[in-house]
């Protein structure tokens, strides 16, 4: 307690620090209580149309003061109910002056539906922001298409890619995890208006033993919650499997960005790039030269942070006890709202650093040519192959020479790689300095089809920009 005996505030670090105010409006607890008030005017509604009495003026007098929103007050009711949504119907009733609200209901009727709805309206921030950086990696992938880069497996320099080519691996990672995401969103299904145990029992008393009416009651609120069906034989809960699946494909998503994070890292180590610097930016507090890729490393962070919250919902998935209980509610209410808080500040630093990361040409073509000559081994090794030495032979004899090159490269003893030197003198391979140059010469330039698998990589964004016109001009906000 602080000296004014104000309880100390902790705060969640995943809203204050990285989610983006849209994020936190859905999840915050002002956010929740005015969505929850929304549903029970639209249940009350629904109701009154299918023959429920409502006087005059009450469902008006509850529109009134839905935005009144006391969460200190809320509390108070809860520590002498000990039932949250008990406590939140008494605190709506007194402001509105009448007690009409969540009449067939069980708290699951509200409190799932709800939740529900908070998942779906993040998945489609999360969907748009997505789109917004598929666009930029598209964008990239576009105008680096062309410029020969030397590609990395094992973290050893392999063969000649493209930095188009590089960048549209990642975007295509995340492009199938978005797919995904459209899957999840056309399907979703919601509890629905169902009570105790799953039978609509209360619904149907309500309106005298008619179950059509009760069905129909809960076609009217599944329009309100904007959700596309809802699940038919469910319990009191619906299965925690489809939060493991929403969580899933959040992962998912923010697989192909914590990738290319990590490969950020690994090439502005070597100075072939940088997420970018801003202008009173410091790297490092003592070492004034640093300019370190902390964006990147923040995306990291989140990816791992992500994983720990799926650990989370695997571990309710397939745990329900009969109809349902509630030992999974300490569970969601962590897990739920800050996965979505960490995936909205993961995307919005991915964005951002997709807005300002920069290429250094000189550096990128300077190792190149350094390792150009290694890269283009295979493209040797089938060149003797055709001239007619046996592959393996081709093989021993290319390791041989390649790794005393490495050797002498690396102890100084000699400043330029000879590799096609070493080739040309060996019987072995069959090849002569100027075919062997040829490969240099071509080589530089030959990265396979690298090219047009950037153009297919970028058609498909192209596609969906065109769909979703507001996810192209998006824009981050400021990021830490």
């Amino acid at each position: 307690m602080s000296k004014d005996h104000t309880p100390d505030h902790i705060s969640n670090v995943l809203a204050e620090r990285y989610a983006s105010p849209a994020m936190r409006a859905i999840w915050s607890g002002e956010g929740k209580v005015r969505l929850e008030r929304d549903y029970w005017i639209a249940v009350l509604k629904g109701q009154r149309d299918l023959g429920i009495p409502v006087p005059d003026g009450v469902i008006e007098s509850y529109e009134r003061v839905k935005d009144q929103v006391s969460l200190e007050s809320i509390m108070r009711r809860e520590r002498i109910t000990r039932h949250d949504v008990k406590a939140r119907i008494e605190e709506f009733c007194e402001l509105a002056g009448h007690e009409h609200l969540h009449k067939g209901m069980t708290s699951r009727d509200l409190t799932e539906n709800v939740e529900q709805l908070q998942v779906y309206r993040g998945l489609q921030l999360i969907e748009t922001k997505t789109i917004a950086a598929l666009i930029r990696f598209a964008k990239h992938a576009n105008q680096l298409r062309d410029i020969p880069f030397t590609a990395r497996t094992h973290n050893v320099a392999a063969q000649v890619t493209t930095l188009g080519k590089r960048i549209a691996m990642f975007g295509e990672e995340m492009l199938l995890a978005h797919q995904s995401l459209v899957n999840l969103l056309d399907t979703y299904p919601a509890r629905g208006l169902k009570g105790a145990v799953g039978t609509r029992l209360d619904q149907i008393t309500l309106f005298n033993g008619d179950a059509g009416k009760a069905r129909a009651l809960e076609q009217q609120i599944l329009k309100h919650l904007g959700l596309p069906k809802s699940f038919d034989a469910v319990g009191q809960v619906y299965p925690r499997s489809l939060d493991f699946r929403a969580v899933s494909v959040l992962v998912d998503l923010a697989s192909g960005p914590g990738s290319f994070a990590k490969t950020l890292r690994l090439m502005a180590g070597h100075e072939l790039a940088s997420e970018g610097f801003a202008k009173g930016q410091v790297g490092s507090s003592a070492m004034p030269h640093k300019m370190n890729s902390r964006s990147c490393e923040r995306i990291n962070g989140l990816h791992v942070v992500l994983k720990g919250y799926l650990a989370m919902a695997a571990g309710l998935a397939g745990d329900q006890w009969n109809e349902g209980d509630v030992s999974c509610s300490v569970v969601r209410r962590v897990m739920l709202p800050d996965t979505f808080l960490a995936m909205d500040g993961l995307l919005e630093t991915l964005l951002s650093v997709l807005d300002q990361m920069e290429i250094f040409d000189a550096v990128v073509a300077t190792e190149l040519n350094r390792y150009l000559p290694f890269l283009l081994t295979t493209t040797v090794m089938m060149e003797a192959v055709k001239k007619g030495a046996g592959r393996e032979g081709a093989h021993e004899a290319i390791k041989e020479h390649a790794v005393a090159a490495i050797r002498d490269l690396r102890t100084g003893k000699i400043v330029q790689n000879d590799l096609l030197q070493r080739l040309a003198a060996d019987q072995r391979l069959g090849l002569s300095a100027a075919e062997l140059q040829s490969v240099l010469d071509h080589g530089r330039a030959n990265s396979g089809d690298a090219g047009a698998q950037v153009d297919h990589f970028a058609e498909q964004v192209e596609a969906l920009a065109k769909a979703k016109p507001e996810a192209a001009r998006y824009t981050p906000g400021a990021i830490l």
